[in-house]
């Protein structure tokens, strides 16, 4: 393992003074590039083929699935065996799926059924892959930078977002498409070769990091190791509450997979507004988190956690009423500086108030929910636009996240009175003890 970080250059980026975080936060900007773009040529080609929302829910059932599936295996493996090879390994997994999307996308496939089967197996890649990379990062830093290596982690992550979308909507119809459209590959095939590159260029990133973690935990296997990590969980009612906010409010408040819908029939903007609509949520999130990277969250954490998440369900309402591109983007740039924030706060309080030897199965738990508020709250939003319309489920679900953020700030009083954002006292207000029922 790295030992040695030399002295940051200047304030507000002392994360970077560490070589293998910044290979790491390359490797994952660039996978998530293409994944993005990706997303929204599965959306378009799914949407494309059936034109109904609820096999846009579909696609975020089977990205969702493995996350529940694997949950005790992914937490347990990141755990026990080294984070890199895990990462190395997974990601490979999801570098040949996609490849086998360009095979699909090239026969000219008119079945939604293959693509769900190998978004499943994407899902599987990333439940795996998942705690190991969110465990590997306090092992890239040293822990008084860790917070800022968060800020900046979430930063990045949103510059891809802001890029992915809008590549993956451009690469419909840049004169590259119509170049490539004679080789037999056009709109959806070109976006997910462009994955596949991203995906290799992770590898060899990764691949090139000098961090070892090997062996965390070092007890035998038995279910009482395996589960450890959910039991904490469990048992804190900070690490709970923070987790299970953003289960329900993104559950309830998620639009990203109603947005091909609002960019066709709605603001009838196309691929390219597709693009966009996607893109918004990240440029407000990437100018909040280059916010916080230089005036950072000493204080009063908690409290800043639950204003943020009241913005973001107002902001979602805001976007359901829209009938104006510009207004609908602003709107969606608001939610993401909000939901950039509440990343912030609570991935810093997930893995300081977590042991380094339970990193990963507590991240395990935490993707399991993260997952579902996103995956699973796409089959969410795709089926109560089948039932309501689009504009109704956006709506009912920004009002469900303002309901959520006022409910558990009363059945979470430990969590809204969190403060500094600091492993030791962390710790101490997340040592395990009885929770409320949720």
């Amino acid at each position: 393992m790295t030992s040695h970080f030399p002295k940051p250059p200047r304030r507000g980026m002392e994360a970077f003074a560490s070589r293998d975080f910044r290979l790491y936060q390359l490797a994952r900007g660039v996978a998530v590039l293409g994944a993005e773009a990706q997303a929204v040529a599965v959306a378009w080609q799914v949407y494309s083929i059936t034109h109904r929302p609820l096999d846009l829910g579909y696609t975020g059932l089977a990205l969702f699935l493995p996350s529940l599936l694997f949950l005790l295996a992914a937490g347990h493996m990141a755990d026990r065996f080294d984070r890199r090879r895990i990462l190395l390994l997974f990601y490979s997994l999801q570098m040949v799926c996609s490849m086998v999307l360009v095979t699909l996308a090239y026969a000219g496939s008119k079945s939604v059924y293959p693509i769900y089967a190998v978004l499943f197996l994407i899902g599987t890649g990333r439940a795996f892959a998942g705690p190991a990379g969110t465990s590997l990062i306090p092992q890239l830093v040293p822990e008084e930078h860790f917070v800022n290596a968060v800020t900046w982690g979430g930063a990045i992550f949103q510059f891809a977002n802001v890029t992915g979308p809008a590549i993956g909507g451009l690469l419909f119809t840049l004169p590259l498409a119509r170049l490539l459209s004679g080789w037999g590959l056009e709109g959806a095939g070109i976006v997910y070769v462009f994955n596949v590159a991203a995906l290799l260029w992770f590898l060899v990133l990764v691949g090139n990091l000098h961090t070892r973690p090997g062996r965390m935990e070092k007890q035998n296997t038995s279910w009482k190791v395996v589960l450890a990590g959910f039991q904490y969980v469990k048992r804190s009612s900070l690490l709970l509450g923070a987790i299970s906010l953003d289960l329900f409010v993104m559950l309830l408040g998620g639009a990203v997979a109603l947005m091909p819908i609002f960019a066709q029939e709605i603001l009838h903007a196309g691929p390219a507004g597709l693009g966009l609509l996607r893109a918004a949520p990240a440029v407000g999130s990437v100018v909040m988190s280059l916010v916080l990277a230089r005036f950072p969250l000493h204080r009063r954490a908690g409290r800043s956690l639950f204003i943020a998440v009241a913005l973001f369900g107002a902001a979602t309402v805001v976007f359901g009423l829209s009938r104006s591109m510009w207004m609908s983007l602003a709107a969606l740039a608001i939610s993401g500086a909000a939901d950039s924030v509440s990343v912030v706060i609570r991935g810093s309080l997930v893995q300081l108030a977590t042991p380094p030897e339970m990193r990963g199965r507590v991240s395990a738990v935490n993707s399991l929910f993260i997952g579902a508020s996103n995956e699973l709250g796409a089959f969410e939003s795709g089926l109560t636009a089948q039932w309501w319309g689009a504009v109704r489920a956006t709506l009912l679900g920004g009002v469900g996240a303002l309901a959520v953020a006022g409910l558990w700030a009363g059945l979470f009083p430990g969590l809204r009175r969190a403060d500094e954002l600091t492993a030791e006292a962390l710790r101490a207000q997340a040592a395990p003890q009885e929770t409320p029922l949720v």
